[in-house]
């Protein structure tokens, strides 16, 4: 944790919200006149597009069925310390991009699925991180020791596995088949690497579906935010106004001491009104640090 550099870290999966979330922040720093360094996880994947397509043939000859992008196999989780440790320490650290499609791709002139070369940020005034490991820790990296503000954001299981699914199958063409290997594939590194992060959070947000979702493989929509109720789990509930949370979030309710219900739809309000104090926190600790 840095006064001088703090550093917010967002880690969530898809099927949550995580656009509503980047979108929101975005609308704080500039409504607030802050200039963010950001960071998104899927630079820090340990291979290339092509790259990983053959380690992955390469782990299931060998017999390693659980090879994944949310384990140490496919991630750089220790330079994604090294990236949180030395921004803490001097406001600056390196970073590149993932090109994930020909519109990103083309200003770099490089192919889609590639990195562009490490470089370091430009002079800012807080790290902001949005992937899948903000708060991860491993026997070799400790990602949210570092991190001032850690928000986790995940949708319940089916839900993940619906946007999956139908996200997969429309815009990348896949099988259901080999949708669901994938799953599987993934699940031991889920368990291991994803699920503990919520645990080390400061906030999590966990939107659950009030529709049906029971068998998630047949499904044909993903279930909207206003289909859907939103959790909020603070882990310190100290300093949190919590009437004033339930007065401006109209049919939300409190269902433990330290957890607020609201309907999906007012997520980008519940974000505004939790992160703005908050943010504002922060960049007061930071100029009294100077």
């Amino acid at each position: 944790m840095s006064a001088k550099f703090p550093i917010i870290s967002i880690t969530g999966s898809s099927g949550a919200g995580t656009t509503t979330v980047k979108t929101t922040f975005q609308q704080i720093f500039r409504r607030e006149g802050i200039d963010p360094a950001i960071i998104e996880g899927d630079a820090f994947h340990r291979y290339d597009r092509t790259e990983m397509r053959e380690k992955l043939a390469e782990s299931q000859k060998s017999g390693n069925t659980a090879f994944s992008h949310f384990g140490p196999q496919g991630n750089l989780f220790e330079e994604l310390e090294d990236v949180f440790r030395t921004y803490g320490e001097t406001g600056t650290a390196k970073n590149r991009k993932y090109l994930h499609d020909e519109e990103e791709a083309r200003p770099y002139k490089q192919e889609p699925g590639t990195f562009t070369p490490w470089e370091n940020f430009a002079p800012s005034d807080l790290l902001f991180y949005e992937g899948l490991h903000g708060a991860v820790v491993t026997e070799t990296a400790d990602v949210a020791q570092y991190a001032d503000l850690l928000v986790g954001v995940v949708p319940t299981i089916n839900l993940e596995w619906i946007q999956k699914l139908q996200r997969d199958k429309r815009s990348r063409g896949h099988s259901q088949e080999a949708i669901v290997d994938t799953i599987l594939r993934r699940m031991p590194d889920y368990v291991n690497y994803i699920v503990p992060q919520f645990s080390r959070t400061n906030i999590n947000f966990q939107r659950v579906p009030i529709v049906d979702t029971s068998n998630p493989f047949i499904a044909r929509e993903i279930p909207t935010l206003d289909e859907s109720m939103l959790v909020i789990r603070f882990a310190d509930a100290k300093g949190i106004d919590f009437s004033y949370l339930l007065a401006m979030l109209h049919d939300s309710f409190m269902s433990r001491p330290n957890t607020i219900v609201c309907p999906g739809g007012k997520m980008g309000l519940a974000m505004q009104l939790i992160f703005t104090p908050m943010i504002w926190q922060l960049m007061d600790r930071k100029k009294k640090a100077f």
